[in-house]
């Protein structure tokens, strides 16, 4: 796959378009990118692409958001930038989400390695020089 380049927040809405093209099928996505890097506006406007008309805010604090598309499926928004341990996982139920068979999609993948399924697929979100973010599937 190739990569998918951001040039600017007037550029979302294609990049995420072309991204649910290259997703498509896929349950479980996370998401590999330094703080601020932009994750969360990425997943924004990946919720509008899906017809999602509820505000997709950062779940930092409660660690996920639940939406629905527009078809009125659940698409849950993980941040896991505050789990210290896995029993924390465990506690907010990770693994029935994971079961779900429903969109996940999983900021701050890296604190639940091992409890991501095997068919998970994993995207890297980095910042070019000129500023523009650059999507690739790792």
């Amino acid at each position: 796959m190739k990569p998918i380049i951001i040039s600017g927040t007037g550029d979302l809405d294609r990049a995420a378009a072309e991204f649910l093209e290259m997703a498509a099928g896929a349950a479980h996505i996370a998401f590999y990118a330094g703080m601020g890097v932009g994750k969360t506006t990425f997943i924004t406007a990946l919720c509008r692409a899906l017809g999602v008309s509820d505000l997709v805010t950062s779940p930092t604090f409660t660690i996920v958001n639940e939406y629905k598309d527009g078809s009125g499926n659940p698409v849950y928004h993980f941040d896991l930038y505050r789990i210290n341990k896995p029993e924390e996982l465990y506690d907010i139920g990770f693994e029935e989400y994971m079961d779900s068979g429903d969109l996940c999609l999983i900021e701050w993948p890296e604190l639940a390695e091992d409890m991501l399924p095997d068919d998970t697929l994993r995207f890297r979100i980095e910042m070019a020089e000129d500023g523009s973010r650059v999507v690739t599937l790792m």
